[in-house]
């Protein structure tokens, strides 16, 4: 695949060249067209990618959209480090749905036969922008930071605490099973659909019980890309070697009249590919992920926190 073709943080593609110079643009969003307008002008003093030159061209996403539908691309500008571009690339959505958004601009050689080359990056958030501000203006070229890769973060708290069973006489040692509580506080940037915004509940399973009974959902709450759930979840009936098997799978939906729609989700467990010593697909949770169910088991009766990013894999 051709380096326009793979994902945005494809680490195939960095570290090839040393970044350097700068990109000139301007942002502005007409309201009576509902459009952000992104006037890309120029670059000056671009990397050379191969043999004292490059052949640039520039890309931009909404973030936290990488989708090819927040793609959008200039032409290529041959043999040239300080290449003049002059083109407007736009985006349909509604001004108050650029809260929580990053426009990330990058420039890119365009190798025909190969992999595209990275030169550079130029990241504004536009939450905090100042829209009176439509004059062209420099920005220095930075190198890229791998993030995670999701859309839009997850806010909870999470804790284990042995109970006690009432089939224990007093004074028999520890209880035998426990209760893992799970508060669901929020999600946070996540895409707009089609109608701007998002109706938005969270499922929960602990696996590998994926009955009815091991179901457990928040509220839905209407219209908003930052959703406030503020949901308690308990399941009971667990040791601590039950916990080192199981998976607690979190997944985020879009709520319609007669359907739902799947828009990410999280899963947290040890990772280890497989539950009570059978393979498993869902064992299969990034390092962030093991990472803050590895602190559960260690800490016993105390609340975890953790923000993660949404996967939508």
């Amino acid at each position: 695949l051709s380096g326009s073709l793979m994902s945005l943080y494809s680490e195939g593609e960095l570290g090839s060249v040393a970044v350097r110079g700068c990109v000139q643009f301007s942002l502005r969003y007409d309201p009576a067209k509902k459009e952000l307008q992104v006037h890309v002008l120029r670059c000056r003093e671009l990397a050379e990618a191969k043999k004292q030159r490059s052949d640039p061209y520039i890309k931009t996403y909404l973030l936290p959209d990488k989708s090819n539908r927040s793609k959008r691309k200039t032409t290529v500008r041959k043999k040239s480090l300080d290449p003049i571009f002059n083109e407007t690339l736009k985006y349909k959505l509604e001004k108050r749905d650029l809260q929580g958004r990053t426009l990330n601009l990058s420039v890119w050689h365009h190798d025909s036969l190969g992999r595209n080359l990275f030169l550079g990056e130029v990241e504004i958030a536009l939450g905090t922008w100042d829209w009176a501000n439509t004059s062209p203006e420099w920005f220095n070229l930075q190198p890229r930071v791998k993030v995670p890769v999701g859309t839009g973060g997850w806010g909870m708290w999470l804790a284990w605490q042995g109970a006690p069973d009432p089939s224990c006489p007093t004074g028999g040692g520890l209880p035998p099973t426990g209760e893992l509580h799970i508060w669901v506080k929020d999600a946070q940037s996540l895409i707009p659909l089609q109608s701007g915004t998002v109706d938005a509940f969270v499922q929960c399973y602990v696996l590998p019980d994926d009955s009815k009974a091991s179901r457990q959902k928040t509220r839905v709450v209407k219209r908003s890309l930052n959703p406030l759930f503020n949901h308690t979840m308990v399941y009971d009936g667990f040791q601590a070697k039950d916990l080192a098997e199981a998976c607690a799978e979190f997944t985020l939906w879009h709520h319609e009249a007669f359907s739902k729609r799947q828009l990410g989700g999280v899963r947290l467990s040890l990772g280890t590919g497989s539950s009570y010593g059978l393979p498993v697909g869902w064992m299969d949770s990034t390092a962030e992920e093991r990472g803050v169910w590895g602190r559960l088991l260690q800490e016993p009766g105390q609340w975890v926190e953790a923000l993660l990013p949404l996967r939508t894999n």
